[in-house]
């Protein structure tokens, strides 16, 4: 059992097809095993196409849609990365404004890869310190974000990371936050 508790600690993962399966299914995973109740959101209910790097990876089914999603019925949010995901959901009106909530309400959001493009279109990073992959720098610089190159860097309630090898650090650092948040 996790030294962090996420007993009765509702989480938001907001993806769609061409998210990065690892980044999705392994903080999944860490959020279950440490007693949390994960909710998996997208642009529609259905069969989700996750990808393992450029190769087509298994599928998973959203529970709801992010128009229909209640941003206050939940603790925190994970945002996978993926290069298709972000890059879809970001032209999204209704998930951007479910992540920018996130941030309103001052709840944990983790964000690892790719994911960071989400935090850019919502206009959430400016003044803040974060990584992800590398090719996103100049747009989170861009979008006002102080951007480092780090395994998991952690500003206030924003935990990102930049790729898979990170994951193990990520998740630790996500459980953590969530397990700090407040309640809903």
């Amino acid at each position: 059992m996790s030294e962090h508790t996420l007993q009765g600690k509702h989480i938001a993962f907001l993806f769609t097809d061409g998210v990065e399966e690892s980044e999705l299914t392994e903080p999944l995973k860490a959020v279950k095993d440490a007693g949390g109740t994960p909710t998996l959101v997208s642009l529609e209910v259905g069969e989700i196409q996750m990808m393992q790097h450029d190769e087509k990876g298994g599928t998973i089914r959203s529970d709801t849609e992010a128009s229909a999603a209640d941003p206050s019925g939940f603790d925190g949010l994970v945002i996978p990365g993926g290069v298709a995901n972000p890059d879809r959901l970001r032209t999204d009106a209704p998930s951007v404004r479910f992540v920018q909530a996130f941030f309103e309400a001052d709840k944990p959001v983790g964000v690892i890869c790719h994911g960071p493009w989400m935090l850019a279109e919502a206009d959430v990073v400016r003044g803040r310190t974060v990584t992800s992959w590398p090719s996103l720098r100049t747009d989170l610089q861009n979008a006002g974000a102080t951007w480092v190159d780090q395994e998991v860097c952690v500003d206030g309630t924003l935990v990102t990371s930049r790729n898979p090898d990170d994951l193990p650090a990520f998740c630790a650092e996500l459980v953590k936050q969530f397990a700090g948040s407040g309640a809903r």
